[in-house]
């Protein structure tokens, strides 16, 4: 047992475990296998009460006054709000990363509209990475003048409201199940942009969109160490990974996305390890997005 997980009931023993705020997309099923599987399931809620939400929302609760009933101890956030968040750390070891096409972030726009004359962008909102890493494209490489217009994820109403669409996590799936299927319906050529591979073939770093992050009160607060904290996380990672094929029969049932699609999905497109390449593409993230304005001069 471990000092955080004292015997206690009621009231006390809710307090005394680290409030845990995590995405309810496809993409980090693997990093939740022991905190949704048995037996280690009952193991880490004597130490760790869970919350699933969006992304932006996992940012938000780690900005939260510590004592809010709402607040979280620990998130897997999008790596835009360490930068605008102060007194994170990144616990080590998982990441949500990609180093070739990741299909989930997609920015859908006309055949007959090159990149340099998109002017408005109406962009999904759940996850400020990936709207952090589509504005730094276009004001480093492709229109600094483009504005982005909050909309809801759904890719018609999109096109109508502007010049193109940002779709995030799993609306960006289903529309390229949807691809061919829209074509025919619509008759209308659209280009589908993979901002991971974008992001890849014009840094040549790795596409890094969230990591484990706790406040740094909390920590101090648990009386447990970083490295604790990082071992029970990375081993609901490497379960997970060993896990695929459950994984991808749970998935298909929640998703209307052929089961192999899921499996290349995570296996291929997602990369869950915070190693030394990704660490250098985290770092090009957060030089680019201070050079061009996105977010304020951070380091990790």
């Amino acid at each position: 047992m471990n000092k955080f997980s004292v015997e206690r009931s009621g009231p006390a023993a809710e307090a005394s475990k680290l409030r845990i705020a995590a995405i309810r997309f496809l993409n980090p099923a693997p990093l939740m296998w022991d905190f949704e599987h048995e037996p280690h399931k009952s193991e880490l809620a004597a130490s760790y009460q869970l919350e699933l939400m969006l992304p932006s929302a996992c940012a938000e609760r780690l900005a939260l006054s510590i004592d809010h009933p709402q607040a979280a101890d620990i998130g897997l956030v999008p790596v835009a709000a360490l930068a605008t968040t102060p007194g994170l750390r990144i616990i080590p070891g998982c990441v949500i990363a990609s180093k070739r096409k990741v299909r989930s972030i997609l920015l859908v726009r006309r055949a007959s509209q090159p990149l340099a004359e998109i002017r408005t962008i109406a962009a999904d909102t759940s996850s400020r990475a990936s709207i952090a890493y589509t504005q730094i494209l276009f004001r480093r490489w492709w229109n600094p003048e483009t504005v982005f217009l909050p909309h809801r994820p759904d890719l018609d109403p999109m096109l109508e409201a502007a010049d193109a669409a940002l779709l995030i996590g799993d609306p960006a799936l289903f529309a390229l199940e949807e691809r061919q299927n829209r074509e025919e319906r619509d008759g209308e050529e659209l280009v589908y942009h993979d901002i991971a591979e974008e992001w890849i073939k014009l840094t040549g770093k790795p596409w890094v969109a969230a990591v484990w992050a706790i406040r740094q009160a909390s920590l101090e607060a648990s009386g447990r160490t970083l490295e604790e904290i990082s071992a029970d996380f990375t081993a609901s990672r490497d379960r997970g990974l060993a896990n695929i094929e459950t994984l991808v029969e749970e998935w298909s049932s929640k998703l209307p996305i052929p089961s192999n699609t899921i499996r290349t999905y995570l296996t291929s497109n997602i990369y869950y390890y915070l190693d030394t390449e990704c660490q250098a593409g985290l770092s090009r993230f957060y030089e680019l997005a201070a050079e061009t304005g996105v977010l304020p001069q951070f380091s990790f």
